[in-house]
């Protein structure tokens, strides 16, 4: 590039003025990155406009126009004026100044809306990648219940539904060897505020229910499968609803699902 050429041409002065287009800004930005005779130049327009800004405009435009105006309003004829030395320069400084904020709060409010775009950009792109995190988490989770389900030395009990929501349904896989049972209650309605369902082992003969856990986080968990400890000796297994923090003994008539173990 002949820099001198370049210049001489005048756009830097548009620069330093605001004047340019987005994509002519880019490209002068990159000249000032490769050449040092330009940013002298760039550095030699700023001062000079600050030295003209500081040039005072006349203070007496305002009378003078008042006086012209009652003459022309006394005389038809010629107009008596006396031509006073007009400073010149203060004119082109408060014009240059003037030129100059334009540019300044135009170039402003573009990167003000950059920096808007920016951060909406980062946002998305933090909430699609929270996004991908979580549905590779919740495939691995899903693959590995499966892997667990499918293992042929589970016990699988159906339970059924009872009195209370014919439509409910559920069923417990029960690992006896390692003493844990995955409670799937993908069948069971949404239980309303202050009420969690508890999960309970049962020996029949006599009756005796024992608490395996409630499913407190039944509305936050997306599978509805739970992993409860179950070191019993299970006859059979059932699901009530009880208020928050569970009972010591089961609600009979909130009894959701029930289900016996083959022997």
């Amino acid at each position: 590039m002949d820099i001198k050429a370049y210049i001489a041409s005048g756009i830097l002065e548009l620069y330093v003025y605001g004047s340019l287009s987005e994509k002519e800004n880019t490209e002068v930005y990159k000249v000032l990155q490769e050449y040092p005779e330009a940013v002298k130049e760039v550095e030699r327009i700023e001062n000079a406009l600050q030295q003209l800004s500081a040039a005072k405009a006349p203070e007496d435009i305002e009378s003078l126009y008042t006086k012209v105006q009652e003459q022309i309003q006394s005389n038809n004829n010629v107009i008596p004026i006396t031509r006073k030395r007009t400073n010149l320069p203060a004119y082109i400084g408060w014009a240059a100044c003037i030129a100059l904020l334009i540019g300044l709060f135009i170039q402003f409010n573009k990167n003000q809306k950059l920096q808007k775009q920016l951060v909406t950009n980062q946002i998305e792109q933090t909430l699609l990648e929270g996004k991908i995190n979580i549905a590779e988490e919740d495939l691995s989770k899903a693959k590995s219940l499966l892997k667990i389900l499918r293992n042929k030395d589970l016990i699988q009990v159906p339970l059924k539904a009872q009195q209370v929501d014919p439509t409910a349904y559920a069923a417990v896989y029960w690992d006896k060897n390692k003493q844990t049972a995955y409670i799937d209650v993908a069948g069971l309605p949404t239980p309303p505020p202050g009420k969690v369902y508890q999960v309970w082992s049962l020996k029949l003969d006599p009756l005796t229910p024992t608490s395996m856990g409630v499913l407190d986080t039944f509305n936050e968990d997306d599978t509805k499968i739970f992993i409860l400890a179950n070191p019993n000796k299970s006859e059979a297994f059932g699901i009530t609803l009880e208020p928050e923090g569970g009972s010591e003994s089961p609600t009979l008539e909130q009894l959701y699902t029930l289900g016996v173990v083959e022997s």
